[in-house]
């Protein structure tokens, strides 16, 4: 496997050799000086072009980055799809190599360049042959860190959790297995998870990322906690699901109970209290009941 350097070496000396490629960036994990390094972190790359489609056309050029396993072009794809997308400003490709490196390159003009550019903290510098780039302060992850949440988003986040959870009750006596996973991953567990961030927001500040999709919970949650977050991952089997909602449950109840005193908002007892019970009366019904 090419080593950073060497992956660096590889996506600058393309650029300097190539008269359409004005001007290089890097955003993404590789210049957050808080992520761990490992041998599955991408290079996400920009490279500041004159013009996109002569990039796009011959695609030749791409093998000089390295022996492709598999590329994907997201923007062509969402085009197939009838997302509307224009080449001529931006363009993207993923690029899995056989030594297990990766590269996420987007090709931007100058002109869309200036109008993202700042918008990430996390962007640093690589190649500027024009002086076409913003003067920027050094990388920070600060744009990705936990905001404390207002008392009209934990209102929506404790509704949300309790009043979902009669879709996965419902979905789990029907026998619909898919429709009650679902139920429980897209809604009950995105509260969850949300409550899971302002818990850990809290306790540092509100000065740390958890990562894409909680990635770095467990860093941050205390064994118990985390032990408990685990649990409410659940296979096919009825009976485990429901001891995942209810673990589920009270660790949502725990963790909203702690927002809600640091924050001096009102947690929802009544709907706590009322849907528990409803799902230990679904739990509880037989498959032919007719009846609650």
């Amino acid at each position: 496997m090419r080593t950073e350097q060497e992956m660096m070496d590889v996506i600058l000396t393309i650029a300097k050799k190539e008269e359409r490629i004005r001007a290089v960036y890097m955003n993404g994990s590789r210049t957050n000086s808080n992520v761990p390094k490992d041998l599955f972190q991408d290079y996400d790359i920009v490279y500041v072009v004159t013009d996109i489609a002569p990039f796009i056309q011959e695609q030749q050029w791409l093998k000089k980055f390295g022996e492709p396993l598999m590329i994907q072009e997201p923007d062509q794809l969402d085009a197939g799809i009838g997302v509307n997308r224009d080449f001529s400003r931006r363009y993207a490709f993923l690029m899995l190599f056989t030594d297990g490196n990766r590269i996420d390159l987007t090709l931007q003009t100058k002109e869309t360049m200036r109008e993202v550019y700042e918008n990430d903290t996390l962007t640093v510098p690589l190649l500027d042959k024009d002086h076409c780039l913003p003067p920027i302060p050094p990388p920070s992850d600060s744009d990705y860190h936990v905001k404390e949440p207002t008392e009209g988003e934990f209102i929506s986040c404790t509704n949300n959790f309790w009043w979902c959870l009669q879709n996965v009750a419902k979905g789990i006596w029907r026998d619909e297995l898919p429709y009650a996973k679902q139920m429980f991953e897209l809604t009950t567990r995105a509260s969850l998870d949300e409550m899971v961030n302002w818990w850990i927001g809290l306790e540092n500040d509100f000065q740390l990322s958890t990562g894409k999709l909680g990635k770095y919970f467990k860093k941050h949650l205390p064994p118990p906690y985390w032990a408990m977050y685990e649990a409410t991952y659940a296979n096919s089997d009825y009976e485990q699901m429901w001891e995942s909602i209810f673990i589920a449950c009270d660790l949502f109840r725990t963790l909203a109970k702690d927002v809600a005193a640091a924050c001096s908002f009102t947690y929802p007892e009544t709907d706590d209290r009322n849907m528990t019970d409803y799902l230990h009366r679904v739990k509880n019904l037989s498959a032919d009941a007719t009846d609650m």
